[in-house]
């Protein structure tokens, strides 16, 4: 596997694999790697002939500098997973490198970003459009493989796709989760041993809700999410006073993301949740229909 740093060394790799009639795989990540992203990566490895992946830590998709600053970073254990899971190039470039001039791009797109993450994180979404367009740019990707966790995240992409008419396919990819239920995520190595042997309640907690959507309506099912999730701790008392904090909780059209009030979207119907433990913000999603 190749290390890169550069931009210019990027294009270069990719130009060469380029004139040999090359696929090519994307898989952006911000390291922290854990089992999902390699599962991302063993996709793009069976569907393209080059898979490259990119390890960087986007600062200009934090609004909450806290945030960033906690952001796990392991580049070295990161290098080693990749390489084990058959990457062929690992793009770990600097900030300076990939927005060596200040940033001016913004991008808009309309009601999928006025729900859910998008008033909550302002910025975010042009955040993540700005880089993954730098991305794109630099990888000239055929297939560029994303997590479903990040639900929204993949709509967006979706979107941005339509606006810079760049012919790359967009794989969403499922959910991987530990044997107790949590979908694996980066922040979770931000959890206390006691915050994470609870973490789990938040995917039990939606698959009741899928169990309840066979015969409740959707503004039940909604207020059970969260009114489970903010009396947890009263009927479990928890080690330094532990307690799920539901940022939103919000059933919505599979494909618009806007908010439905029954079973029968047209596009499917999904759950999306945002929920605050021990000071580490986590994030889910179900298919109900």
């Amino acid at each position: 596997m190749q290390i890169i740093n550069t931009t210019a060394e990027l294009r270069k790799a990719v130009g060469e694999a380029k004139q040999n009639k090359k696929s090519i795989g994307l898989v952006p990540t911000m390291g922290a790697l854990h089992e999902g992203h390699l599962s991302l990566i063993r996709r793009a490895r069976t569907e393209n002939d080059l898979v490259v992946v990119s390890v960087f830590v986007n600062p200009i998709q934090f609004n909450n500098k806290e945030d960033l600053a906690k952001y796990p970073r392991t580049v070295e254990a990161d290098c080693r997973l990749l390489e084990g899971a058959g990457a062929d190039i690992a793009f770990v470039p600097s900030v300076e490198e990939m927005y060596p001039e200040p940033v001016s791009e913004v991008y808009h797109f309309g009601p999928i970003e006025e729900v859910m993450e998008g008033p909550r994180r302002p910025g975010h979404f042009s955040g993540v459009a700005v880089v993954v367009r730098r991305l794109f740019d630099l990888a000239q990707p055929d297939r560029a493989y994303f997590g479903e966790k990040d639900y929204q995240q993949i709509a967006i992409i979706r979107n941005l796709l339509e606006q810079i008419k760049y012919p790359i396919e967009l794989v969403p990819c499922p959910i991987v989760r530990a044997d107790d239920g949590l979908a694996l995520s980066s922040r979770n190595m931000r959890l206390s041993p006691e915050a994470r042997a609870i973490a789990p309640t938040i995917y039990a907690t939606l698959c009741q809700a899928v169990e309840m959507s066979e015969t409740d309506e959707v503004e039940d099912v909604k207020e059970f999410v969260v009114s489970s999730l903010e009396s947890f701790h009263e009927v479990n008392p928890q080690p330094n006073d532990l307690k799920f904090e539901p940022e939103y909780f919000e059933v919505v059209d599979g494909v618009t993301l806007q908010p439905v009030d029954t079973w029968d979207g047209p596009h499917g119907v999904v759950g999306c949740i945002a929920v605050w433990l021990d000071g580490v913000r986590l994030i889910d999603m179900v298919r109900f229909r």
